[in-house]
C-alpha cells in the first residue's frame, strides 16, 4: 500500500468554514499526519507539560469528536480515488501505531 496518494478531509466543528484537507504521498504518512494533528492539539491544551502521552482510546475520541473526517485514497488500478470513512481511518491509525511500536 506504499505510495498511494491520500487526501484526509476533515471538519473540526459544525461550521462549514472549518472544512479543510491535508494531502500525503501515502496512507502511512496520512496516519502520521492525523497523529501529529492530535499531538499538536494536546500541546495546545497543555502548554506547560513537556512530555504528553496518550493511548489509542484518546486518539479515537479526538477523531470521533470532529464533525467529520474521511479519506480519499488513490487506487492505481482504476486510476481514481476511493473514499473511506472515519472507522477505516481509526483502523488504519491503530495498525500504523502498532507497527511503530514494534
Amino acid at each position: 500500500m506504499a505510495n498511494r496518494h491520500t487526501i484526509v478531509l476533515m471538519q473540526t466543528s459544525q461550521s462549514r468554514a472549518t472544512r479543510t484537507f491535508m494531502d500525503y504521498d501515502s496512507i502511512s504518512q496520512a496516519m502520521d499526519g492525523i497523529c501529529g494533528l492530535y499531538e499538536r492539539k494536546l500541546k495546545e491544551l497543555n502548554p506547560a507539560t513537556r512530555n504528553i502521552s496518550y493511548d489509542i482510546a484518546d486518539l479515537y475520541n479526538f477523531i470521533d469528536g470532529l464533525a467529520d473526517m474521511s479519506a480519499l485514497v488513490y487506487d492505481h488500478h482504476i486510476q481514481a480515488y476511493l473514499p473511506y470513512d472515519r472507522q477505516w481511518i481509526k483502523q488504519k491509525v491503530f495498525q500504523h501505531l502498532k507497527k511503530l511500536a514494534h
